[in-house]
């Protein structure tokens, strides 16, 4: 099936497909076609350029985006969006002076997740979250990262991954599924008990049942240590299962340089950085990757995205959609925090969103950019002045359809 997109005010993040991720020195560059056409065959994009040069394409399907922009849909490289009930009165106790840590030494935080995770069925679990994720849908993200972690057993763990499994076959957009069994530790274990539960026989066995894309844990004080972190990268490495880690939210405890040493597709968070983190990514093929939601739903430090840039670094940005810390994924706030809180432009803010994150998530090889062969999952904005009312309008939905390879989502 064909379509065609003409007189596009903007055709944005026009890309030669090869182009992986958006190293930092071109970061404030976003690659766009003015008064341009996008022609979509078989649900990829086959052809792009200035309407003044457009073929003839017959009599087919066309859409036309005159005073709008028409850029790839957000690639959300970190998302928790597999999980039941919710947090808020969490929420509440935070806003009385409760800190994270506070509610999770009193049974609440992940630990609550994880018992309600266990009292839901598998199938009421999956059709709750297909329900949440077709709303992100709606709103603009086209590939999602989708991790487990609120199990904490073999068996609400696999719930979780199976779910994750379920909802790939199921909807059209690009879905990797994280095994995060080392999120936290259940009341009823040791540390070490359930940490070589966790990389001895879960790990090995949801790989084995095709269930893993990447393998996560949770680098931080009174959670998992570095070299906890060291060890299931190392098994991870034998099983060829990539490495993705929640590292430096609160303290910088040597998580970083254990995923960079370890080949880590990203580390995640990163709200607290030393020097020698900043020396551990330089020069590595370890994307960053910032959680801005999270920073703004906890009140906490956000991640130093300037200084990221000034080191030579790049990231990504991504929602950490989850009941606890940040209950949104709407990328398109994720935008607008990563402007007005990272201090990051439009053109920054986009490219980190889009094709970084895909590379964050093992997919930019099928999107993320305005290239011939991607995938076309692709937005076209509501008529608008600029790119910039992307961000500038926070809160606003300026996102008028959402074709998903090539069809538009409803």
């Amino acid at each position: 099936m064909s379509k065609l997109i003409i007189n596009i005010k903007q055709l944005t993040q026009v890309r030669s497909k090869d182009i992986s991720f958006v190293k930092p020195e071109r970061m404030n560059e976003l690659p766009s076609i003015s008064d341009a056409f996008l022609f979509v065959k078989n649900g990829v994009i086959a052809d792009y350029g200035k309407m003044s040069e457009i073929p003839n394409f017959g009599d087919i399907e066309t859409i036309n985006a005159k005073d709008k922009i028409v850029l790839p849909a957000w690639c959300d490289s970190h998302s928790h969006s597999v999980f039941t009930g919710n947090r808020s009165d969490e929420y509440m106790q935070r806003i009385k002076g409760a800190t994270y840590e506070d509610i999770a030494k009193n049974g609440g935080g992940i630990l609550k997740s994880s018992n309600q995770i266990k009292s839901i069925s598998l199938e009421d679990l999956f059709q709750e979250s297909k329900k949440r994720i077709k709303s992100l849908i709606r709103q603009g993200t086209g590939a999602l990262e989708i991790k487990s972690g609120y199990g904490l057993s073999y068996d609400s763990e696999l719930k979780m991954l199976e779910v994750t499994n379920r909802l790939k076959n199921s909807l059209p957009i690009e879905i990797k599924s994280t095994f995060l069994g080392a999120h936290a530790v259940p009341k009823n274990y040791k540390k070490e008990e359930y940490f070589n539960l966790v990389i001895d026989k879960m790990l090995p066995e949801f790989v084995d049942k095709k269930l893993v894309d990447f393998v996560d844990i949770f680098c931080e004080q009174n959670y998992f240590s570095s070299d906890d972190t060291k060890l299931l990268c190392k098994r991870a490495n034998q099983l060829d299962i990539r490495v993705k880690i929640h590292t430096n939210q609160f303290n910088s405890i040597g998580g970083i340089r254990a995923g960079v040493d370890n080949g880590a597709l990203s580390v995640d968070h990163l709200e607290v950085m030393t020097r020698d983190d900043i020396n551990a990514l330089k020069n590595s093929k370890t994307m960053p990757v910032l959680l801005p939601g999270c920073s703004f739903f906890l009140g906490i430090d956000y991640a130093n995205a300037r200084d990221l840039l000034s080191n030579g670094i790049s990231f990504a940005i991504a929602s950490d959609y989850n009941p606890g810390s940040c209950p949104t994924g709407n990328m398109n706030f994720i935008l607008s925090l990563a402007c007005n809180k990272l201090k990051l432009t439009t053109q920054q803010a986009i490219n980190a969103a889009t094709i970084n994150g895909a590379y964050a998530m093992g997919v930019s090889d099928k999107t993320g950019s305005i290239s011939k062969g991607k995938i076309a999952n692709l937005l076209i904005t509501d008529k608008i002045d600029s790119i910039d009312d992307l961000p500038y309008y926070i809160g606003d939905n300026l996102i008028e359809k959402v074709l998903i390879k090539g069809e538009e989502f409803n």
